[in-house]
C-alpha cells in the first residue's frame, strides 16, 4: 500500500508541478531517524511521501482527519498516527516512540499545524522529545511553494515546488538542567537548520533568532 501512494503522489507531482528537490542524498541509509518539515499545505506530506514515503515511514495526523472520507483514507494506508492537538496525548507520543526503537522513520511538522502566512510559526517541542527518547537524529526539510501550488493550478500554470533536506543533526540529550529550557533549546536549533534553508520570507518568527544568524554566517559547504 505505501508503495501504491508514493507511485501516485510521485506521479501526480511530476506531472501537475515543476519539482526542485536538494539533498536527497542526505538522508541516512537506515533507520531510526526523524524527519522534521516546515508546514504550508496539506500537499506537503504527499509531495515528501512521493519522494521517499515506504513501509518504513510514518507520522502523526490530526485525530481531526481520522474520520474524512478523503484524508483519513490516505493517512490509513500511508499508516498515519493520530494525534489530539492541544493536548498531551501520551498513545500518540508513545506510538512515535516505539515506531523510532523499532529502527524506522517517523515524519513530522515541529510547528504542528500549517503556518497561515507561509512564515515559520513557533515550534512545538515534540521533534526533540522523540530524540530525547530514542536517540535517533533528525533530517531537517525545508519545503517552498506548496503553499500556492493550487492556486497556480487554477490558473492553468505548473507551480514550483521546492524541497530541501538538510544533513542528519545529532542533538544532546537532556541533562540535568531545566527539562523545558533544554527541550526548547534543542527544539530552536531544529528550526533554525530548516530557517536556514528557507528564504527569508519564510522564516518568520526564527528570522532574528542568534542561533539562525549563526548557521547563516558559515560558509555554504560548513
Amino acid at each position: 500500500m505505501a508503495r501504491l501512494l508514493r507511485w501516485i503522489f510521485n506521479l501526480l507531482f511530476s506531472i501537475l508541478t515543476r519539482r526542485e528537490v536538494v539533498g536527497l542524498e542526505n538522508l541516512p541509509n537506515d533507520g531510526p531517524y526523524i524527519l522534521a518539515a516546515n508546514h504550508l499545505s496539506r500537499l506537503d506530506l504527499a509531495f515528501v511521501y512521493g519522494l521517499i514515503g515506504d513501509k518504513r515511514i510514518t507520522g502523526w495526523a490530526a485525530e481531526k482527519y481520522e474520520r474524512h472520507p478523503f484524508f483519513g483514507l490516505l493517512l490509513r494506508m500511508g499508516g498515519g498516527i493520530f494525534i489530539r492537538r492541544g493536548e498531551v496525548d501520551r498513545g500518540a507520543l508513545q506510538a512515535a516512540v516505539e515506531w523510532l526503537r523499532a529502527g524506522k522513520v517517523f515524519g513530522m511538522s515541529p510547528e504542528g499545524t500549517r503556518s497561515s502566512t507561509g512564515a515559520l510559526i513557533r515550534a512545538k517541542t515534540g521533534a526533540a522529545y522523540l530524540i530525547n527518547e530514542t536517540g535517533a537524529p533528525v533530517v531537517p526539510i525545508a519545503i517552498v511553494g506548496t503553499e500556492r501550488a493550487l492556486q497556480t493550478l487554477v490558473r492553468l500554470r505548473r507551480p514550483v515546488v521546492s524541497v530541501r533536506f538538510g544533513k542528519p543533526l545529532h542533538l544532546p540529550p537532556l541533562g540535568q538542567e531545566d527539562r523545558t529550557a533544554a527541550l526548547r533549546r534543542n527544539t530552536d536549533e531544529i528550526m533554525c537548520q530548516i530557517a536556514a534553508m528557507l528564504p527569508p520570507r519564510y522564516r518568520g518568527v526564527y528570522a532574528d533568532h542568534p542561533r539562525l544568524k549563526e548557521l547563516l554566517s558559515r560558509p555554504a559547504d560548513a
